[in-house]
């Protein structure tokens, strides 16, 4: 969650909520911010800076002009992935996804959405991790991004008492027709060869988006998409 403008931030800090990042705007100087910097220096909380246009951009709130301040609240990024399970939540797994701006385009929508990690089962070298960074608008700086084996994943979040919700064609329940609150385990597979049987046999819950076109597909990010709106409305984040 976030925090916008020294108001909001200032009564977090004071309020004594789970900070994980404050982001400043790069030459902003006054004494609030000064204090909030210091509080935070105190509580060992990251600060970081960034443009007008960094902070104009992720702000929630922008109808008054570019905020001095934003915090990151409730989700740390630097979290171990054991930590993550462990804390429960929602967690994205890209199960095989192959192409980097198709997958930053997942993480990015998994941040805005309100998840608590996602987990990348895909062979990247680093430069095309890079531009999977890039693609997310550089959103793994706000939620924990692991690049795991995904049947590890999810045999450890399924004993963990994940629930494990899979999104392929052979579903038969839509996500609306789903409960995805609680701990759950949301997945999507890879553009060319989908969710593998391994992962699916160990799936509680197997979902389809329905389609009504001639050609019976959808890029990797509009499924996931559907879904993370329709996990946030049921779990109501952001309310």
């Amino acid at each position: 969650m976030q925090r916008c403008g020294i108001i909001e931030v200032l009564e977090s800090l004071e309020n004594k909520e789970q900070i994980n990042l404050i982001l400043v705007r790069r030459d902003a100087e006054n004494a609030q911010l000064t204090k909030i910097i210091s509080m935070a220096n105190e509580l060992g909380i990251k600060v970081t800076q960034g443009s007008d246009n960094d902070l104009w951009r992720m702000s929630r709130d922008n109808s008054t002009g570019v905020p001095d301040v934003l915090a990151l609240v409730g989700r740390n990024p630097l979290l171990p992935l054991q930590d993550v399970i462990s804390s429960g939540g929602l967690i994205w797994l890209l199960a095989g996804a192959a192409y980097p701006v198709n997958i930053g385009f997942c993480i990015r929508t998994a941040e805005v959405s309100g998840a608590d990690a996602v987990i990348v089962d895909a062979t990247l070298s680093n430069i095309e991790r890079k531009a999977a960074k890039r693609a997310s608008m550089k959103a793994h700086r706000f939620i924990p991004v692991f690049w795991e084996d995904g049947i590890k994943t999810v045999r450890a979040a399924k004993e963990a008492g994940f629930k494990i919700v899979s999104l392929e064609d052979s579903g038969t329940k839509t996500p609306w027709d789903t409960d995805l609150t609680g701990d759950v385990m949301l997945i999507v597979g890879g553009e060319r060869n989908g969710i593998s049987q391994d992962i699916i046999d160990q799936s509680d819950e197997i979902i389809r988006i329905p389609m009504s076109g001639f050609v019976p597909s959808f890029n990797l990010q509009a499924p996931l998409s559907v879904v993370a709106v329709e996990a946030q409305r049921q779990r109501n984040i952001g309310k």
